[in-house]
């Protein structure tokens, strides 16, 4: 069973959205987003930051790490033109999803972008046809042992062939120009760095001995948030120092395999703005039901949902917040969605919430650590719910 914190620490700006808010939204702290930006660069020195933007494509903060100076690791031509009117230049952009059809990418070149990660042949093949001269980096699988989400099948592929992709890169006219890597999305060990840096390091000597020279290494994202709970309520405290150590130690080993410049970037998305973004949602009802064996079960059910906002509730739970409860009893629940789904319950699975016992309809509830993928996974408004609408607040950086 999981026990909330009675008063979660929270940045003065996001706390005072939260109280402002009459209806649900999401909120997101600016200033907080650009202290994780800034201490990433501090950790991570000379590394460019290329915002994963499909974690969090609203506007306000694309400004706001745009005027930081973060690029974006876009995933189509949607991505690459709502970045663009958000005020990243072209030049600090890259397609980095290795599925694309002949029309995205002569779309993302005719829209300036010359930076495309591949993993198939079929796809260099494209890129050289739709996208002639550009830069191509070839994307390594992983694992993803570590992480909550693995991503290890269905993109990357063996350095062998990542070879053979760098090699017919340069025959087909373009600019063989990098390797990369992800370790998987809220990687929570500083082994699954280290194990990339191996394959890095395997695959930058195979590929010298081929006659290319690298220019870049992208280091993909997987970077974890810090104040998200695991599945079973306990928080995931994933070891950030001992990453960071891991990184640097691979990045001077990868430059001395290289032994001329070489450029590394990183694609953050979760690590920059899951912590940082909170829900306002409310209580739509607080019931008492019985189960098949006669026992009474409390329900608490949320105007929020996995069908808008609580999409990876299946993987990792989120903080809850009760403004108007702070040191109310508390009774355990199970916690759910408002909607018709019987998979719109993310608790009934990994365990019950406590939570207070006298919540009544519309009582607002925070739901805290929820900024990354919350707007991305949003429905149009399955059952009629309407999606969250953002709004960015903003404190002293």
């Amino acid at each position: 069973m999981r026990t909330l914190a009675p008063s979660p620490p929270m940045a003065a700006p996001l706390r005072e959205a939260l109280t402002a808010a009459e209806d649900d939204r999401i909120v997101y702290d600016l200033s907080g987003i650009g202290r994780r930006y800034g201490a990433l660069r501090r950790e991570l020195p000379g590394v460019r930051v290329r915002f994963a933007m499909k974690a969090c494509p609203v506007d306000g903060v694309l400004r706001h790490l745009a005027r930081l100076g973060a690029g974006v690791d876009a995933a189509g031509p949607q991505e690459i033109t709502q970045a663009t009117r958000a005020g990243f230049p072209v030049r600090r952009m890259h397609y980095g999803n290795t599925v694309k059809s002949d029309h995205d990418i002569a779309t993302a070149h005719r829209l300036g972008v010359r930076d495309f990660a591949t993993d198939n042949r079929s796809d260099l093949a494209a890129i050289a046809a739709h996208a002639p001269g550009s830069r191509v980096y070839c994307r390594l699988a992983t694992s993803g042992h570590g992480a909550l989400w693995g991503l290890s099948h269905k993109f990357g592929c063996p350095p062998s062939e990542a070879v053979h992709l760098l090699v017919a890169a340069r025959d087909h006219g373009l600019i063989p120009s990098g390797l990369s890597v992800h370790v998987g999305s809220q990687q929570m060990t500083a082994d699954a760095w280290s194990e990339a840096g191996e394959l890095l390091a395997d695959t930058l000597r195979a590929v010298a001995r081929r006659g290319i020279v690298l220019d870049h290494i992208n280091l993909g994202g997987g970077l974890p948030a810090l104040g998200c709970l695991d599945r079973h309520g306990r928080p995931l405290d994933p070891p950030l120092d001992e990453i960071f150590t891991v990184m640097r130690a691979a990045m001077d080993r990868l430059r001395g395999i290289h032994g001329g410049p070489l450029a590394f970037v990183m694609e953050p998305g979760r690590h920059l703005v899951a912590d940082h973004g909170a829900i306002r949602a409310r209580v739509v009802r607080m019931a008492r039901r019985r189960t098949p064996d006669g026992r009474s079960q409390y329900w608490l059910y949320l105007s929020c949902g996995k069908f808008n906002g609580l999409y990876e509730s299946d993987a990792l739970q989120y903080p809850l917040y009760f403004p108007r409860h702070p040191g109310s009893e508390r009774v355990p629940a199970v916690v759910a969605g408002p909607t018709c789904d019987s998979d719109d319950a993310w608790s009934h699975r990994h365990g019950l919430v406590e939570v207070p016992r006298n919540l009544a309809s519309g009582d607002p509830v925070w739901v805290l650590s929820s900024g990354a993928y919350a707007t991305s996974y949003l429905t149009q408004g399955f059952n009629g719910f309407a999606p969250l609408s953002a709004h960015c607040a903003e404190g002293p950086a």
